[in-house]
């Protein structure tokens, strides 16, 4: 049973709150007998102060018959008056030699019945001694009965927490046990489990919110590796199978000039082919976080007008237009490399789909306080139920599959802005297409 961490705890605390009862209620009747002692103290105190005034006024007789009413009185103090030589005058404790001041009659000292005995005397003008104590039995009466009454609460208490203690380690192994139970069951191959919750809001219900969380992250990853698998199957099949057929062909053709075209296209092919796979070893290394290092200050309109410069002449000499439209300085904290390609790829995205004499627009501005970067053409645009496939690896459209490329550009975006704290969208440009990226994480 103590192999279980939870009781072996409920076990610890257990003994720690008993020795802290034990400690408290040791406390408790020491104080307690302290403070009986001193009432009793108080009392016999109280009463010779009373007999000594009643001296003063009333004199010897006054004294002595006070002195015999209070004896003859059940459970009243026992009292004394004697000369100062030693002579019995009145009371049950005349016979006894006390010292001047506190002192304590023993067992073995006592004449006439008289207990162990705590006694205060006092001296008298007129060579007298009045002599009042009490029983100190009645003390350890009392502090017995305060033991009793502790023993059977210390047990009571101790039982409470036992038991309490018990159920909280049952109740916390209970769900380290479904935890655990999950746990196996993702091992053996079930990744639709999950941790069950209690609604609570402890700090198992979050640890068990934090869990599902991750493996929700997982599930993501896994099936994204396995569409990954299978569009990087389906995708390079046809370059590869394309590959062969023309390097078989360069086989059976004669001719300089017929081998070392075969041979360019298939390097070509080739070259394709190492694109694709540079392009997926990127995105998932910026998919993996491995850039937040290189993370600094950077102006989005001076990138932006950068990138603008040097892709401007290529749209002009293709028939179209590339411009830029930028407000005051956008600044934000990002990898300026990464923040290029990204610019990059929604460019020449737009540039070959939306065709001849095509008007490509970038802008930056602010969207809602946070800055965004967006590029706009005025081509014939993406339906609205495609949009989100764009962001996916290989996804390309019908319309475009003639057109070179691996459908990984726009992913690429997607990447860039995640790992950005971005998020990138399409938007319908009327004619055209917009591409835009909103930055939530503002530098300055």
């Amino acid at each position: 049973m103590f192999r279980s961490s939870s009781l072996r705890l409920a076990a610890f605390y257990a003994l720690a709150f008993a020795v802290a009862v034990a400690i408290l209620g040791a406390v408790t009747l020491t104080t307690t007998r302290a403070a009986l002692g001193r009432q009793f103290d108080a009392r016999i105190a109280a009463e010779s102060a009373s007999l000594a005034q009643e001296y003063k006024t009333e004199g010897l007789m006054g004294v002595v018959q006070a002195v015999r009413e209070r004896d003859a009185t059940p459970g009243a103090l026992d009292f004394g008056l004697q000369t100062l030589p030693g002579a019995r005058v009145a009371g049950r404790l005349a016979a006894v030699r006390a010292p001047k001041g506190w002192s304590v009659l023993r067992e073995d000292e006592a004449r006439e019945g008289l207990e162990q005995t705590r006694i205060l005397a006092t001296d008298l003008p007129g060579g007298y001694r009045l002599l009042v104590g009490d029983d100190v039995g009645r003390v350890d009466a009392l502090d017995g009965v305060l033991f009793e009454r502790f023993i059977l609460a210390f047990a009571a208490l101790v039982l409470l927490g036992a038991a309490g203690g018990y159920g909280l380690a049952r109740g916390v192994s209970r769900r380290v046990d479904s935890i655990t139970a999950t746990a196996e069951a993702i091992i053996d191959g079930d990744l639709t489990r999950r941790v069950p919750a209690r609604g609570a809001g402890d700090d198992l219900d979050r640890l068990a919110a934090s869990f599902n969380r991750m493996l929700d992250r997982i599930g993501a990853l896994m099936e994204n590796l396995r569409q990954v698998s299978n569009d990087i199957a389906h995708e390079l099949r046809t370059p590869l199978t394309r590959l062969r057929t023309r390097l078989e062909a360069g086989l059976t053709r004669t001719g300089e000039g017929n081998r070392e075209a075969v041979l360019e296209a298939a390097l070509a092919d080739l070259d394709a082919i190492l694109g694709a796979f540079a392009a997926l070893l990127r995105i998932s290394q910026i998919e993996a976080g491995a850039r937040r290092a290189a993370f600094r200050s950077i102006d989005l309109t001076e990138l932006a007008s950068t990138v603008v410069e040097a892709f401007a002449p290529s749209a002009e000499d293709a028939g179209g237009s590339l411009s830029l439209k930028a407000d005051a300085p956008l600044i934000i904290e990002g990898d300026a490399e990464l923040l290029t390609q990204m610019l990059v790829n929604m460019v020449e995205n737009a540039l070959r789909h939306a065709g001849s004499g095509a008007a490509v627009v970038v802008a930056c501005r602010r969207a809602g306080g946070a800055p965004a970067l967006s590029v706009a053409d005025n081509g014939p645009g993406v339906p609205a139920a495609e949009r989100e496939a764009l962001f996916d690896r290989f996804h390309r459209l019908e319309a475009s599959r003639s057109t070179p490329g691996s459908g990984l550009g726009l992913a690429l975006v997607a990447a860039v802005a995640k790992l950005h704290g971005a998020e990138a969208s399409l938007h319908d440009a009327a004619p055209g297409l917009e591409v835009r990226v909103t930055f939530q994480k503002i530098a300055g």
